[in-house]
């Protein structure tokens, strides 16, 4: 299989007339030789003051960028190269600092290869735009759920066609709710559809079986940038990503006992090859505290902060979760990650507060959804908190009595789109003052839903989407693909959240005034 390439060399690097001679004639005498760039560019973790870019090659070679604020690079400015090794697939990733803020910026990324330095690969250029400093219009989009369910790059379809409809919005950014890859989903060449007619999908071999090796994980991260919607995508709009349960395996847990289909036994060994794929293939600023670590929180300009949720690495078993009292068993978030998210909800200054949660907060998701038994969510059911509910009770009690404003929730995680409003008149506990959470997804999966609600926390359902469940897993093809757009106006602080289907349509949209 070939990637389709849309490379030009306007892309090429122009050096110095006089260098010409020297530099240009075993470039093009070894052209078959070059290093490749595989799967396009990304960027992604972007602040007022830069961002971290990344890419990948084909072989050993060193990842050099040059960083401009013009789109014709006159004012460009080289930054030290930095090796693509085996040991991280050939993918490298750079944090870009030092630049303006509120700034459109452009980079361009080739490949050295380390064996013949004068061997250069063809240029990718990408862009991002910084965080302002200043009250400016603030517009990101966000979702879940891609490749799933067996569902993959259909080119007859358009291929990920909600990548190339999102990029309309050009967008400051975009935030990834998780379920990035499904690692434990087989791609099959072809899928019957209910009308007969055969949804043909992409493959590659390691698409074949579950992920059980670091190479497989790497590999299901890679099927889905052989997209080009998506690769234009990620050239284009800066990402904030984090994980859930399928980039490692269905509902993982510590208490997971793995299918027939894995033949590695230990659920730990496989979350630990799963993170390292993750953290290769995306461009996040890493954690000098605890290295690998998720969560973390991304300001973007005097409006708008954004917590971003591990909700799979510090959790306890899944199971019915009903203690009265908090313990290990009953960790969600985790002790340490509750009081990062506590402290940093307390020290913000924005205007607004998106929790970018990977699962919604009341929705019912079984751990085993045959028999429906077991909780894989917060939500365990209509009543006062139990469980992994302890936590939120705790941080919503906490928000409302430190005088913390204008939180929002933003998650994916259930296939479909909804709209919910927690209310404490309506809830069974109400320790907490009146917020939003908003569901969009999937952006390339099956559509599912709607879930049951848990009355714990008073959600009333304000907008649904959802496949019915007399259909469950539609494929991409029937329009039920959900992604969610958010303005914030910079002179008035006001938030619009949209949700919209892969072609465009408003489904439902609301404005929220800053308290």
């Amino acid at each position: 299989m070939t990637i389709p390439r849309r490379i030009s060399r306007r892309h090429v690097f122009r050096t110095a007339a006089g260098a010409i001679a020297t530099v240009a004639m075993p470039y093009l005498s070894r052209a078959a030789d070059r290093p490749i760039i595989t799967h396009g560019v990304q960027s992604g973790d972007v602040g007022t003051d830069g961002g971290v870019v990344w890419a990948r090659a084909d072989r050993p070679s060193q990842m050099m960028v040059e960083v401009a604020t013009t789109e014709s690079f006159r004012d460009c400015r080289a930054l030290p190269p930095i090796a693509a090794l085996p040991e991280s697939d050939f993918t490298a990733k750079m944090l870009v600092e030092n630049l303006p803020a509120g700034q459109d910026v452009f980079y361009r990324v080739r490949f050295r290869d380390l064996s013949h330095p004068d061997i250069l690969s063809e240029a990718i250029t990408g862009r991002f735009r910084t965080a302002p400093a200043d009250r400016r219009d603030v517009s990101f989009v966000w979702g879940g759920d891609v490749a799933g369910q067996g569902w993959g790059i259909n080119p007859d379809d358009g291929g990920m066609v909600t990548f190339a409809t999102m990029r309309k919005h050009a967008p400051d950014f975009f935030l990834h709710s998780g379920d990035t890859i499904y690692a434990d989903g087989i791609i099959s060449s072809e899928v019957k559809l209910r009308d007969d007619k055969l949804w043909r999908n992409l493959t590659i071999p390691e698409k074949a079986k579950v992920a059980e090796t670091l190479d497989e994980f790497r590999a299901a991260h890679r099927y889905n940038l052989l997209d080009e919607n998506l690769r234009a995508f990620n050239a284009e709009v800066p990402i904030f990503v984090q994980w859930d349960d399928h980039e490692v395996t269905n509902n993982w847990s510590p208490s997971k006992e793995l299918p027939e289909a894995y033949k590695v036994r230990d659920i730990h060994l496989l979350a630990a090859r799963a993170a390292r794929a993750f953290h290769e293939m995306y461009p996040m600023r890493e954690s000098i505290v605890e290295p690998g670590r998720v969560y973390r929180a991304l300001g973007y300009g005097p409006h708008l902060d954004v917590f971003m949720l591990d909700e799979r690495s510090y959790r306890g078993p899944n199971g019915p979760n009903l203690q009265a009292s908090y313990g290990p068993d009953c960790y969600f978030l985790g002790p340490d990650q509750l009081h990062w998210l506590k402290c940093g909800l307390l020290n913000s200054r924005a205007t607004w507060k998106v929790i970018a949660s990977d699962m919604p907060l009341s929705l019912i998701v079984y751990d085993d959804a045959a028999n429906k038994r077991g909780s894989e969510a917060f939500a365990q059911g209509d009543g006062p908190p139990r469980g992994r509910e302890l936590e939120i009770a705790d941080l919503l009690r906490f928000i409302r009595n430190a005088g913390v404003t204008n939180t929002v929730w933003l998650t994916a995680d259930v296939h479909y789109a909804a709209a919910h409003f927690y209310n404490p008149d309506k809830a069974q506990f109400q320790e907490f003052t009146p917020f939003w959470e908003f569901v969009a997804g999937p952006l390339n999966a099956g559509t599912f839903g709607p879930n049951e609600l848990d009355n714990t926390f008073g959600p009333e359902v304000r907008f649904v989407k959802a496949a019915g469940v007399d259909k469950p897993n539609l494929p991409p093809s029937a329009n039920m693909q959900f992604f969610g757009h958010v303005r914030i106006d910079g002179a008035t602080g006001q938030m619009t959240v949209t949700l919209r289907d892969r072609a465009d349509v408003a489904l439902w949209s609301t404005t929220l005034d800053p308290a």
